[in-house]
């Protein structure tokens, strides 16, 4: 087991990777992971749209199906450990996924957990009031796919989990947040980073590109029996990064646990999703990934 992230450096992991990720490998990573804070990343295109029209027939609803079971899980390890908790499984719903969180703590012993949500990426009103916008392949105007949107929402950057991190909130659940910009706003909070310092907010991006698929980094879709083996593939583990403050990232597993981290898992997981490897855009930057290098410290251990 590697020692935990000191002063000078912030261990996060991932507790999920996808809404109906499965939540034992987070318990495990919470109780052995020494983290200092926690990701779950739930949130696709279709998951926000589906409880967009989830929230028209229920309005307090909204937000991810599993965020009862996950928090009533987590919670009381969250706060034994002292781990902080970012998660985009307000979806359509943050501020109702927030007394969500709360009401489901209480109901496992956790009192007064705190929480901020984060709000702000829902901008369907606004685009219902421009039909004569152009689509980007410039085929037609906004005005046709009206009838037929579930939901239109920005992808909100790092700069807002940092923001909802410094009310000094135990969870800080949000919408349609960026990936990477999830784990991002951790380490710019963690650090106190600048949001014009572009080396760093490229390191925090890419941590937070490789952890965001949950297993998909400890050898899941790498996965191709009698060609690339992966051990216990049936128990995958999730992942962790620690990132210094000088922008040094270094992501593995706990010891033990099944599946594997190495450069030929971190390159696919690098890949993934990367339109243009030269010109990776995200909220936060655009990134250029053709130097992007992965050196093997030991197993499960990579820099």
């Amino acid at each position: 087991m590697h020692s935990k992230s000191t002063s000078f450096s912030v261990r996060i992991g991932t507790g999920a990777g996808m809404a109906d990720d499965r939540i034992e490998p987070a318990v495990q990573l919470l109780q052995t992971g020494q983290l200092n804070y926690m990701v779950c990343e739930c949130l696709a295109e279709r998951t926000i749209a589906r409880e967009a029209l989830n929230r028209i027939n229920a309005p307090e609803k909204g937000y991810t199906p599993m965020l009862e079971q996950r928090i009533r899980a987590l919670s009381p390890l969250l706060r034994e450990k002292g781990v902080r908790l970012v998660t985009n499984m307000g979806a359509a719903n943050p501020v109702g996924a927030a007394h969500v969180i709360q009401r489901e703590a209480r109901q496992v012993g956790v009192q007064d957990l705190s929480c901020a949500a984060v709000i702000g990426d829902d901008v369907l009103e606004k685009l219902q009031k421009h039909p004569e916008l152009q689509l980007l392949d410039g085929s037609q105007q906004l005005e046709s796919l009206l009838p037929r949107l579930a939901s239109a929402n920005a992808y909100l950057g790092a700069d807002v989990v940092k923001q909802a991190l410094a009310t000094g909130a135990d969870v800080v659940v949000t919408g349609r947040v960026a990936d990477p910009s999830l784990f991002l706003g951790v380490a710019m909070y963690h650090h106190d980073w600048s949001y014009d310092d572009f080396p760093r907010l490229a390191a925090g991006t890419i941590a937070g590109h490789l952890l965001e698929c949950s297993t998909q980094l400890t050898g899941g879709y790498f996965a191709d029996p009698g060609k690339k083996e992966v051990p216990r593939l049936a128990h995958l583990s999730y992942p962790y990064a620690d990132i210094s403050f000088n922008g040094d990232v270094t992501v593995g597993k706990v010891e033990g646990t099944g599946g594997r981290i190495d450069r030929m898992t971190c390159t696919e997981q690098a890949l993934y999703e990367i339109h243009n490897p030269s010109h990776y855009i995200t909220p936060d930057c655009v990134m250029d990934l053709m130097h992007l290098n992965f050196e093997e410290e030991s197993i499960d251990w990579v820099f």
